[in-house]
């Protein structure tokens, strides 16, 4: 069958409006099923049809043009929703996007070939209006769409107009159907898509996962008659028989059966023999298998694109459980044994000394000689099945490890440490230590470090102990950004400092509210320079540095600058408003329309709207202080080209 991709995606905007035209009964396997398919931007144009829409590689189309992509982002200054991902949530999934035409009319008219006759079907696919409905000054254009199918004789056998289509508050992705029956005799039908709306500001969609299928009546499979669930577990060894049995609502005048089967729950083969309307399912091997029944009209049945499906029934059968028994044995004397076991989700231990236990794994702490022995565990899945296995479990004695005293060090220094205990000796981490396998080795880390001493006896047996390398870090100082200031105005210093037990003083000591604290109040009536100097309470050195306070008399603002990449006087750089970091700026153009603003001043005006270079002349601003004793400030900046 020839079906043309952008067919099915305008074809689904004249469902909006008529969700209850979905099929009501069951449904067939797609014999469309579009979903665009996913990769990067953009996607590949679709395929030639009668359409006068163009085809754009970019993200935001005109009117009359369309794109392929898996998302979309602030069109048309952000009066479209913002797209990151399609329908079914596939951050790498396709969409189309479309921005009808400026002229209302026939926009797609093709011929769909190899249907089925006397067969009810339905279109149905997701669709969005991405305009958001403050856009357009709340009055944007909303879709119209008009569906007809005819004959190819030009007889009309269903028609369908959506009405308009409203914005949504949130950008949301709905499902709209449409259905039609195809005459006896008749196997190809045309599509005539007509758009009531007009273009401009609004008529603009997102569509996705579109599918044209089979509907038919309800048809209803269950297990064994139980309709409460559709999956039956078995056991291997209760591998019974079952009885499918599968209600069919009137809809066809003389219906036929087909059962099927799959593996995948995807991919079906039909059952031989198996046409009635209950199917006894002999036993199998371990696996998943799927069910279902297929129906239509008697003289459809063997064609699989005018089947309709009930729901699946699937059967798996379970081997018995995979059991495994283990534990840390041989463990010493006073550690922790520990049981484990796999295969099920419920697990029963018993052992010696009358040992019982639940899960997996079962720790045993403290564990001593009277422990030792054989431990059997009962597994069983979470179906019943249950098998058991058995691990044997040795107890050891153990060495008495001694890593020493814990030391603190000024960072880049050293120490010894003195361990004892054993007969081999294992440090870990070994970053930091001359050698990781005697018993005193020098430690010289980078940073505080608990070292692991594990030694080994005679026989084997292991154990730990622990000592602390306390690393006491050298001092750093970090003034802050130079700041800047008016006159007579109090700022704080926004200085950092990192070490082990550190204080802190300032120089000089004037205008300055506590030179004993790291972020100090200033008010300096000049320039000022103030050296932060940060000690270690350990003697682990000074550290020092600068911050330069730059005090303004007043505010200057700058009334030309030429942003042209030179390198000279790209920016429009208002030096004395870094003193006022809550100041409010915005520059209009001469018909008044807003073409920067600024809440502070850190990221400097370079001559740009939107990302785009704004044209040379001459531009109007206001800049509000935010301090209740300064006015607001006006007057005029030219832009040089």
């Amino acid at each position: 069958m020839q079906l043309k991709l952008f067919f099915i995606f305008i074809f689904i905007s004249a469902f909006v409006s008529s969700k209850a035209q979905l099929c009501q009964g069951n449904l067939g396997d797609a014999v469309v099923n579009i979903n665009f398919g996913a990769g990067a931007n953009p996607g590949s144009p679709l395929p030639a049809a009668a359409t006068s829409y163009s085809y754009i590689s970019f993200d935001c189309p005109q009117d009359g043009a369309y794109t392929v992509r898996n998302n979309t982002t602030s069109c048309f200054g952000d009066s479209w929703y913002s797209l990151v991902q399609d329908h079914t949530g596939n951050a790498g999934g396709y969409f189309m996007l479309v921005n009808a035409s400026f002229q209302p009319g026939d926009f797609y008219v093709d011929t769909v070939y190899g249907l089925c006759p006397n067969t009810t079907f339905e279109f149905a696919g997701w669709i969005m209006n991405i305009l958001k409905p403050s856009a357009c000054g709340s009055n944007g254009i909303q879709p119209n769409i008009t569906f007809k199918i005819e004959t190819t004789a030009g007889a009309l056998l269903q028609s369908f107009n959506t009405g308009n289509l409203p914005a949504d508050a949130l950008p949301t992705w709905k499902q709209y159907g449409f259905q039609f029956k195809t005459p006896a005799g008749i196997n190809d039908v045309v599509v005539r898509i007509t758009n009531n709306a007009p273009g401009g500001c609004g008529n603009d969609l997102a569509l996705d996962d579109i599918t044209f299928r089979p509907c038919g009546p309800v048809v209803n499979a269950t297990i064994n008659g139980d309709g409460s669930n559709n999956t039956k577990d078995l056991c291997i060894g209760d591998n019974s028989s079952l009885t499918f049995k599968s209600v069919v609502s009137p809809g066809y005048s003389n219906p036929a059966f087909q059962w099927q089967k799959s593996t995948d729950g995807i991919n079906w083969t039909d059952i031989p023999g198996a046409t009635t309307t209950t199917f006894i399912r002999t036993a199998t091997g371990t696996g998943s298998y799927y069910y279902r029944l297929a129906v239509a009209e008697a003289g459809n049945i063997n064609s699989p694109n005018c089947r309709v499906v009930s729901n699946t029934l699937n059967v798996v059968v379970h081997d018995l459980p995979v059991t495994s028994a283990q534990s840390n044995s041989p463990v010493c004397d006073g550690t922790t044994l520990t049981l484990t076991a796999t295969g099920g989700v419920q697990y029963k231990w018993r052992g010696p000394n009358s040992f019982n236990a639940s899960g997996s794994p079962v720790n045993i702490n403290s564990i001593n000689q009277n422990a030792a022995g054989k431990y059997f565990v009962t597994v069983t899945t979470a179906i019943g099945c249950s098998n058991t296995d058995s691990a044997t479990v040795s107890i050891l004695p153990k060495p008495t490890a001694n890593a020493g005293n814990d030391a603190g060090i000024c960072e880049g220094g050293s120490t010894m440490l003195n361990g004892s205990g054993g007969n081999a000796f294992a440090w870990s981490p070994s970053a930091g230590l001359s050698a990781d396998n005697i018993a005193s080795p020098l430690a010289s880390p980078a940073d505080s470090t608990q070292y692991i001493l594990t030694v080994t006896g005679n026989n084997g047996c292991k154990d730990d102990d622990t000592v602390a390398v306390n690393v006491y870090k050298k001092p750093t100082a970090n003034a802050g950004p130079d700041r800047a200031m008016i006159e007579r105005q109090t700022i704080q210093i926004n200085a950092s400092a990192q070490g082990t037990n550190i204080f802190y003083n300032w120089a000089p000591n004037i205008y300055i509210n506590d030179p004993n604290v790291l972020m100090p109040l200033v008010s300096p009536p000049r320039d000022t320079t103030y050296t932060l100097h940060v000690t270690s309470g350990f003697g682990c050195g000074v550290a020092t540095d600068d911050v330069f306070i730059k005090v303004y008399k007043k505010v200057i603002v700058p009334n030309a600058f030429s942003p042209n990449g030179d390198g000279i006087n790209d920016v429009w750089n208002i030096e004395a408003l870094d003193a006022y970091p809550g100041s409010d700026l915005s520059v209009f153009n001469r018909y008044g329309q807003a073409v920067y603003h600024s809440r502070g001043y850190n990221k400097k005006w370079n001559g740009t709207y939107n990302d785009k270079p704004l044209p040379a002349g001459t531009y109007y601003f206001v800049i509000d202080l935010n301090n209740n004793a300064l006015p607001k400030l006006t007057g005029w900046v030219m832009i040089l080209r």
